[in-house]
C-alpha cells in the first residue's frame, strides 16, 4: 500500500468505509491485473492529493470477495466513491487521472 491509501478486507470495510465520516475511493483492484498496476500509482497521487477532503482505500478482490460480491464488481480496477455510506459514482476500468478527479470533485 501506499502511503496515503488503506488496505480494507471483508471484516474492515463497513468501518473503514461505510461508516467513515469522510467520502471514500474504493480501489477493487488485484495482483495480476495489468490496468489496476497502470491506475495504481494514479490512485496514490490522488489520496495525497485529496488527503484533507477524502480516505483512500485499496481492496484487493482476490483475498476479499465478500466485499467484490457485495457491490457487483465483476470488472477491475473498479473505483467507487463512497459518501455517507452509499456508492455515489463508480468508474470501471483504466481512466485518466483527470477524469478521475473530475469525478471526485463533483462528488464533493
Amino acid at each position: 500500500m501506499g502511503k496515503h491509501t488503506v488496505e480494507v478486507t471483508d471484516q474492515s470495510f463497513k468501518q473503514e468505509v461505510v461508516e467513515h465520516n469522510q467520502p471514500v475511493l474504493v480501489d477493487f483492484w488485484a495482483a495480476w491485473c495489468g490496468p489496476c498496476k497502470m491506475i495504481g500509482p494514479l490512485v496514490e497521487e490522488l489520496a495525497e492529493e485529496y488527503q484533507d477532503k477524502i480516505k483512500v482505500a485499496k481492496v484487493d478482490v482476490d483475498n476479499n470477495r465478500g466485499v467484490a460480491g457485495e457491490f457487483g464488481i465483476t470488472s477491475i480496477p473498479t473505483l467507487m466513491l463512497f459518501k455517507d455510506g452509499q456508492v455515489v459514482d463508480r468508474v470501471v476500468g483504466f481512466r485518466p487521472k483527470n477524469q478521475l478527479k473530475q469525478m471526485i470533485d463533483q462528488k464533493l
